[in-house]
């Protein structure tokens, strides 16, 4: 899976060896020798992409940088590097949303397999993300009766239910319902369900009335 690894460590030996490795396995790669560099230079959260972050660096540390990109709002997947295995700064880390701890010497396999995992964790967010919005833009084309019928429906209520709390008959929320299977771009209602879940229609207490 080709990717652009940002390397933030301030061993400038290891920095070569690691964009070395990272460069021959086919990823594109930006090293930083501290957290500031970094910050000063974003990365393109566009890109797929990840970063390689050194726990202890002088100035702001490893889970330091963690912390202030998480307020920034973001979602490149951090893969932490320690040369000494400290099992409070591994929990901190990944109790905070990092990928992977990995202990110094690394090898090869044992990096690129990590990368690789925090590459496919950000690819499946992006991917999920961007039917997130499908799904909003989707449920935006409801007329407000089709939105309390799609509401009433994922609740479990059946026709009659429905046309009752609406005031209206039967044939008509037939009419609706089916309207809103074809919007939503579904075929049953497990989907039409599983989308409603998705876009926290369910979270909403009562439903539409």
């Amino acid at each position: 899976m080709p990717g652009c690894v940002h390397v933030v460590d301030d061993d400038a030996s290891f920095r070569s060896a690691v964009e070395r490795r990272l460069k021959n396995a086919g990823y594109e790669v930006v090293t930083y020798p501290s957290a500031q560099e970094l910050l000063d230079d974003l990365p393109d959260e566009t890109k797929l992409g990840c970063i390689l972050l050194d726990v202890r660096i002088p100035g702001l540390s490893g889970p330091d940088l963690q912390a202030r990109l998480i307020d920034l709002g973001s979602t490149l997947p951090i893969v932490f590097l320690t040369g000494h295995a400290d099992i409070p700064t591994t929990v901190q880390t990944i109790k905070a949303g990092a990928q992977d701890v990995l202990t110094k010497p690394v090898s090869s396999d044992q990096l690129i397999e990590a990368i690789e995992r925090a590459l496919a964790s950000y690819q499946a967010k992006r991917d999920q993300s961007g039917e997130l919005d499908r799904f909003r833009s989707l449920a935006g084309l409801l007329t407000p009766r089709e939105r309390q019928v799609f509401e009433l429906v994922v609740r479990g209520k059946i026709n009659k239910q429905i046309a009752t709390q609406l005031g209206t008959t039967v044939r008509t929320v037939k009419a609706h319902r089916h309207r809103v299977m074809e919007k939503m771009q579904v075929r049953s209602l497990a989907e039409l369900v599983s989308i409603a879940e998705r876009l926290g229609v369910l979270q909403t207490p009562g439903g539409a009335k």
